[in-house]
């Protein structure tokens, strides 16, 4: 008999949790598990995904951070479903989801903490403390989200390590001369990407000072930034102010990143905090070299000086962070057999330790070892 799986989550945007939600949920064998999926407040582009895979979803439409309406209506859905587990993902559907979980009497909870989150406060981790004696395991993707939780008062012992999956990634269908002609460019420019929501976390600020560094020695190198936030029209002033129009490049929110992201030459992530990156995953598996803070989740992915290289993350290392990403870029930009030495080894690392077919037998392994 089928296992029914109910897998909650705030949205269905295009972000890294739910995109491997979404690989999960259409790659659980169907012969054995009976999969449904829940978005606490709204759907978005992986809706459709999930609808070409035929897994059934629900939208519940919840408005505020406390709505109690929403958390009636995801009791009523649990009733309806009857799940044999629930499997919740990120802060406000670990909290809604396990808490109408057990109140409607299913035994077998699952958590999914997929980030370093030093933005919460004591109240949001008195939730956790508390809801985790309700909890069979606690889904990470990186060990250092493990010691974060651990470190403020979750027991290890509830925790298990599941590796991000990334799906084989297409070849762009736009050759490079005519992306760089789109995007106004010179035909001799090198691109250094980077990709992520613009806020603080992020360090933004980092990549423009490197990317000044960087044009002192090298006259062709262009940062293209894909992504949107909070942040963006003080990054856009700030990159004017220090006069880098003409280098650093804001594209937005981009629905074809795909197309854009394997010619970058260099892939940067200057971020403070990760859980594990999936714009780091997607790069490697592009086979290009990555150059990184050294940070939790990322130093599980990138390998310094064999699939790229990591800098200091401390916040008093700022300068020589900086310059690091410049004086690494550098070189690698300047050596052509090194960028194919490092790209070549950050494909293999992607294409043998980081598979959907190994994330997805993972978490079924986990769901029948729960289930007995």
């Amino acid at each position: 008999m089928k296992k029914r799986i109910l897998e909650v989550i705030p949205t269905l945007d295009r972000a890294g949790a739910e995109k491997q939600l979404t690989l999960l949920a259409a790659g659980l064998p169907a012969d054995e598990f009976d999969v449904h999926v829940c978005a606490l407040t709204r759907g978005g582009p992986l809706l459709v995904d999930l609808e070409k895979a035929d897994v059934p979803t629900t939208v519940l439409g919840k408005r505020w951070k406390l709505d109690p309406s929403a958390f009636l209506r995801l009791k009523r859905l649990i009733a309806k479903l009857q799940p044999d587990l629930i499997h919740t993902w990120i802060f406000a559907a670990n909290a809604y989801g396990r808490a109408a979980g057990a109140m409607a009497g299913v035994k077998c909870l699952v958590a999914g903490e997929r980030c370093v989150d030093p933005w919460k406060g004591q109240r949001d981790l008195m939730v956790d403390r508390y809801l985790v004696r309700r909890t069979a395991r606690i889904v990470t993707n990186s060990t250092g989200v493990v010691e974060f939780y651990v470190k403020h008062g979750l027991p290890r012992e509830k925790f298990v390590v599941i590796p991000n999956g990334i799906s084989p990634p297409k070849p762009s269908p736009t050759p490079r001369d005519l992306l760089l002609d789109e995007l106004g460019l010179p035909a001799d420019a090198r691109l250094i990407g980077l990709i992520g929501r613009l806020w603080p976390q992020k360090r933004v600020d980092d990549a423009l000072w490197s990317a000044d560094l960087l044009k002192r020695v090298c006259t062709d190198t262009h940062l293209i930034v894909l992504g949107d936030g909070p942040q963006r029209d003080r990054l856009r002033r700030f990159r004017d102010k220090i006069e880098l129009a003409d280098r650093v490049h804001f594209l937005g929110h981009r629905d074809d990143a795909w197309r854009i992201v394997p010619h970058f030459d260099v892939l940067w992530s200057t971020s403070a905090y990760e859980g594990q990156s999936n714009a780091i995953m997607e790069a490697m598996a592009h086979g290009i070299p990555v150059v990184a803070t050294d940070i939790a989740g990322t130093r599980d992915l990138v390998v310094d000086g064999e699939t790229g290289f990591l800098v200091s993350a401390t916040k008093a290392d700022a300068e020589r962070r900086r310059a690091a990403f410049a004086k690494h870029t550098y070189q690698l930009l300047d050596d052509p057999d090194e960028v194919a030495r490092l790209g070549a080894a950050a494909k293999e690392r992607m294409q043998t330790e980081f598979t959907v077919e190994k994330m997805v037998a993972r978490h079924g392994e986990l769901y029948r070892e729960l289930l007995g």
